[in-house]
């Protein structure tokens, strides 16, 4: 089976032009990869292709337009993206050798002995001899590499070593996080002296397995969607065809019940249905193909994931998690994006309209075929709770009171931090080698609000005490700071690096990181902006989300107190807004009365979660759209499926 793997891998690796390994892989707009050069010979060998600035598929001869036609034919293909998933497979594919006979020791090679090789260093990839392989698990800086027996017959996985470009005596180790780009030494000296984060990928491994096992997860589960998807569009297939003879029946029935010379206008109303009919059909195959399409695409990510997380090599993760970021696989849901008049058919029927049958035959109506739309709303999916975590914790003496919640990924463990006004601490809960974990952090009084400061910092309000104090999550906590403030804060959010937003009675402080105020928001047009904005967020333009249950409203103002909108509705949709967060795209979620209520970045209304199975209080939303949502002395994961 392993081999029937491989060769079906070998052959989704090879080019159709040159009918070997890519070399250098390019994706033309169709999506058909080729080595970069086959593309350029390709060019020369189509006069046409040239007249016309285009590069034509040799697959499909679909036009792929040049970005810049004026530069000389050789370099069209050069100006053609990466395919950094096919590279990625070619390179991990390359990764494993097998090494049964013995070679030279490649330390002695270079005294110019000829001594046979008794061991592999994967790391420093070289063979040694007995003597050799002593010194070098003497040695401090190979102590704790991995050396391989070569006496017999085994299997060897080479570490590749990522060079840098510019650099050609360096290898890659480095990552500026500042700048999303993975660097050398000299790189990290010369370009990057100013940057605030340069860490080692090394340091970076168990981040970015779990967000690249998050992502492998998350793709498994669209996969489970669009194969429901497609079932579930089959089966209304079947159901136009059904629904298609119900409405030619009552056509038939209206005509028969007319005089014969009116059956012209009922053999119309049929050729009507049959083409709105036909017409449904076609957009309904269009959505399977394209689902299965995305389907195709997601396996083949899933297996580059999976060929990288068995990799050793750290830049097949980096590059694995650099594609994940950069969205490269991520195709989106299906979207009808075209005009009113080309909108998708949802439903077909026949209204019946003999009432005027004694009209003149040529102005004589049968009926007509109205036909409905599917609604293109802009809503997140039904939230389904994937799990719940207890809060209560041994040497509780209260029930717990969870009020708010933020989640944090430390050394690849995902941790929720959570406040608890009962029982006057701050917790952390998550799961370490499939075991339940948690710490907790007791304060001088009962905490509120918390907000991540870093990657594994946290800052949490202590109104009671008029202190806001920062946590270091590893993922347990630890205390780190405590700074006194002149008001009793119950909401906190960072702002900006050197700047927090935080609420109080009547008002939204914007403060420095030492805890002095800056500036006071209040009041808009001579009103009163705020009673109680015990839970606020930034968005992605820097602007503050302030959810007040007093003042029924969620409003959003700049870092300068300049409202940009309210939403304060009144009647059935009226508020009493708790827990406040943003997701990926922008949309904003509340917590309310037994409900989620969505809005849209401008403050727009969307529509209510009512199937999330809890009164939330707390509320946060992951970049995976997974929402965290507090519930007296429960956290509830919710996914948007």
């Amino acid at each position: 089976m392993a081999t029937i793997r491989a060769d079906k891998v070998m052959d989704f690796l090879t080019c159709v032009i040159c009918q070997e390994l890519y070399t250098d892989p390019c994706t033309l707009r169709c999506d058909h990869t080729f080595c970069r050069k086959c593309v350029t010979g390709y060019i020369q060998t189509r006069p046409d292709a040239v007249q016309s600035k285009t590069i034509p598929c040799a697959f499909c001869q679909q036009d792929t337009k040049v970005p810049h036609p004026s530069r000389p034919v050789e370099e069209w293909a050069g100006q053609i993206k990466p395919s950094i998933i096919i590279q990625g497979l070619i390179d991990t594919q390359a990764d494993v050798v097998k090494t049964g006979s013995a070679s030279c020791c490649s330390v002695c090679e270079k005294l110019g002995e000829t001594t046979p090789g008794a061991s592999w260093c994967s790391e420093c990839q070289v063979s040694l001899c007995e003597r050799c392989v002593k010194i070098h698990r003497a040695s401090p800086s190979s102590h704790d590499h991995e050396i391989c027996d070569l006496s017999r017959e085994v299997k060897v996985k080479r570490r590749r070593k990522v060079i840098c470009r510019e650099h050609k005596d360096e290898v890659i180790k480095l990552v500026c996080k500042d700048c999303h780009k993975a660097v050398c030494q000299t790189c990290c000296v010369v370009y990057h002296r100013k940057c605030e984060s340069v860490v080692t990928i090394q340091l970076m491994l168990p981040n970015l397995k779990y967000y690249l096992r998050r992502h492998a997860k998350q793709l498994s589960k669209k996969i489970h969607r669009k194969e429901t998807i497609v079932k579930k569009t089959d089966e209304k297939i079947s159901g136009i065809e059904k629904n298609k003879i119900a409405v030619e029946n009552h056509i038939k029935c209206a005509v028969e019940r007319a005089i014969a010379n009116i059956k012209q206008k009922g053999k119309q109303l049929m050729n009507e249905v049959k083409d709105i009919t036909d017409k449904q059909t076609k957009q309904l195959k269009a959505v399977v193909k394209l689902e299965e399409i995305e389907m195709q695409m997601y396996r083949q990510h899933c297996e580059f994931i999976d060929q990288a997380l068995v990799s050793d090599c750290e830049m097949d993760l980096y590059d694995a998690y650099q594609a994940w970021e950069s969205g490269a696989v991520e195709l989106g849901d299906v979207r009808d994006t075209d005009t009113a008049d080309t909108r998708r058919i949802d439903d077909i029927w026949f209204t019946p309209d003999t009432d005027n049958v004694q009209h003149t035959l040529d102005d004589l109506q049968l009926g007509k075929i109205d036909v409905t739309y599917q609604d293109q709303g802009t809503c997140l999916p039904s939230p389904v709770l994937v799990d719940t975590i207890d809060g209560k914790m041994a040497g509780d003496e209260m029930e717990p009171d969870l009020r708010n919640v933020t989640v944090l990924v430390v050394d690849g463990i995902q941790t929720v931090v959570v406040t608890d006004m009962e029982n006057e601490c701050v917790k952390s809960l998550y799961t370490r080698n499939n075991l339940i974990c948690h710490s907790k952090l007791p304060l001088d009084n009962f905490p509120r609000g918390v907000t991540q400061l870093k990657e594994n910092q946290v800052m949490v309000t202590v109104p009671g005490s008029s202190q806001i104090v920062t946590v270091e999550v590893t993922p347990d906590l630890v205390l780190l700071s405590i700074i006194t403030t002149s008001k009793d804060y119950y909401s906190l959010a960072v702002l900006s690096p050197s700047s927090l937003a935080a609420g109080t009675y009547d008002c939204v402080d914007i403060l420095d990181m030492a805890g002095h105020v800056l500036k006071s928001v209040t009041t808009h047009n001579n009103e009163t902006l705020f009673s109680y904005p015990w839970y606020i967020c930034v968005n992605n333009k820097g602007n503050i989300l302030v959810s007040d249950w007093d003042e029924e409203s969620v409003t959003c103002v700049t870092s300068e107190g300049d409202v940009v909108w309210r939403y304060a509705p009144t009647g059935d949709r009226a508020l009493t807004p708790y827990g406040i967060s943003t997701t990926p795209t922008g949309d904003i979620l509340v917590a309310d009365t037994n409900n989620v209520v969505q809005l849209t970045e401008t403050g727009d209304y969307v529509t209510d979660h009512k199937d999330i199975g809890c009164d939330p209080y707390g509320l946060y939303v992951d970049r995976h759209d997974t929402m965290y949502v507090c519930e007296d002395g429960q956290i509830h994961e919710v996914n948007f499926m």
